[in-house]
């Protein structure tokens, strides 16, 4: 059946080029290939997915690609994407799958918030003269310190962060194993932690990385035993995530290579399906003994986290969460990443996480329960500033998924489900994962967060605040710009000039 959807981008190729195929060698699309009768190379836009690969490795710079200037008749119902969607279902008749984080134009709250800064009374710190703590507990607090007692007894286990961002959980099946492995490298080299997904921890990095870790329980169970819990700073139990909340995960057989395989403990070349719901987890009580169970085969040592996506009612179910003895709260937005995921959950489902940071640490609060659980924040960090901001609104720390994939060279061309990642990144061909250098990668991940910590320093000392802690909830340092009275409400902050 021939296709009738019209090519997404379209490649323009100058005089410039001189036919040595370096676009044929670097896009894993077939979008380039060398005509041998005329001595030339030829593209097809149908297949370029837009990754950019080929014009950033072209010596010659002859290679451009741009929005194809195609277009349907315009129609405010019916757009082209929408028109599209269509075509394509009817060619397969399947779901449409999709990577990345949604694209939809939703509102993105960190935009409409500015912060405040340190004037006259209240004058300004220098970050670079004046000492600033950025580092993090997260995990239970006590609710009292008995003064004079240096014993640590009855102490809460708890995760010590130099700077308030970790690396969200990307599964090695999901993303390939030099992905894997820089993320790991640069939590140990930032004095931070990565989490390894649902897809397991391979038995080599185990020792090494032990002390930046954190292992998942998701639904699918894969490589989890008891030695897989234990060597982790921290257990963290999977029930959501903000690309496809209320659905499961699928690694399709093609990337079950013979080593993910003996990760998760699967045939290879099988896929790994995540079913929806924990078959083990149908009310608060279950998640309890679960929580309970890990806490007891990892010896009361490590905090337990437990991540959900951000959806109506977040802030019950936090607190339902809570109460069933989670240490760490991950919340993940609408925004979040993805590998792979129906694109109608993913643009459908969820609330922005800003919304849902302030909701959960208010009613926290006003449960009396905040120091009982720390807050991660996830789904739509994208600098500095949001940091900021999510501190502000509430929470402890932030995951970060796909800038970190954007400092090793990712591009957001959303076809990390089809395995074919031309940087390397999404995909387990060796040839492909290759071109992911691994040193190259990890210094990447160390320089963004090394960036972003000097920024919060500034952005802290403009405000008045010497440590990261005192910024946590403190909303007053927040305002509204161009929000309806109800957003605002929501975020529990004021409108700029307020």
């Amino acid at each position: 059946m021939r296709s009738l959807v019209l090519p997404e981008f379209t490649i323009f190729r100058s005089d410039e080029c001189d036919g040595c195929r370096a676009c044929e060698h670097q896009c894993p699309f077939g979008a380039h290939t060398y005509d041998a009768s005329n001595d030339k190379m030829v593209s097809d836009s149908r297949r370029c997915a837009g990754c950019q690969r080929c014009a950033v490795f072209c010596p010659k710079g002859a290679i451009e690609i741009r929005p194809s200037p195609s277009f349907y008749r315009p129609n405010a119902s019916w757009s082209r994407e929408r028109i599209e969607d269509i075509k394509r279902q009817a060619e397969s008749g399947g779901v449409l799958l999709t990577g990345c984080g949604s694209d939809k134009p939703f509102r993105i709250y960190w935009d409409h918030m500015l912060l405040n800064a340190s004037q006259v009374t209240n004058p300004s710190i220098d970050p670079l003269r004046e000492p600033m703590e950025l580092r993090t507990f997260l995990g239970s607090k006590p609710e009292r310190l008995l003064l004079g007692d240096d014993t640590d007894t009855g102490r809460d286990p708890f995760l010590m962060l130099e700077t308030p961002i970790l690396f969200s959980a990307m599964s090695y099946g999901a993303i390939s194993y030099n992905a894997f492995q820089a993320l790991a490298i640069a939590a140990s080299r930032s004095g931070t932690f990565f989490n390894t997904g649902e897809g397991g921890m391979p038995a080599e990095m185990r020792s090494r990385f032990k002390k930046q870790t954190i292992v998942q329980v998701a639904s699918g169970r894969f490589g989890i035993d008891a030695e897989y819990l234990n060597c982790a700073a921290a257990v963290e139990i999977k029930i959501g995530q903000g690309a496809k909340p209320g659905i499961g995960g699928h690694l399709p057989g093609e990337k079950v290579s013979q080593h993910v395989a003996a990760t998760r403990m699967i045939p290879e070349g099988t896929d790994a399906i995540s079913p929806a719901p924990h078959h083990d987890i149908y009310s608060i009580e279950d998640l309890e003994m679960l929580i309970s169970a890990i806490k007891e085969v990892t010896n009361y040592e490590k905090p337990v986290i437990v991540k959900v996506a951000a959806v109506h009612n977040i802030s019950a179910i936090a607190s339902g969460i809570v109460r069933a003895g989670a240490d760490i709260l991950a919340i993940d937005g609408v925004r979040g990443g993805t590998g792979a995921a129906p694109k109608v959950i993913r643009d459908n489902v969820g609330i922005p996480i800003e919304l849902a940071i302030s909701s959960v640490d208010r009613r926290l609060r006003d449960e009396g329960i905040r120091e009982r659980c720390s807050i991660i924040a996830g789904g739509g960090i994208r600098c500095s500033a949001d940091v900021v901001k999510a501190i502000a609104l509430g929470a402890d720390a932030v995951y970060i998924g796909t800038a970190a994939l954007i400092a090793m060279g990712c591009t957001l061309c959303q076809r990390c489900y089809t395995g074919r990642c031309s940087w390397g990144i999404c995909t387990q061909d060796p040839e492909l994962v290759r071109r992911l250098n691994l040193d190259d990668a990890s210094q990447r991940l160390v320089n963004l967060l090394s960036a972003w910590s000097h920024e919060i320093k500034e952005m802290l000392g403009g405000m008045g605040i010497n440590a990261i802690e005192s910024l946590r909830g403190n909303r007053d340092q927040l305002r509204g710009v161009g929000l309806h009275e109800w957003e605002l409400d929501v975020l529990g902050i004021k409108g700029a000039g307020e």
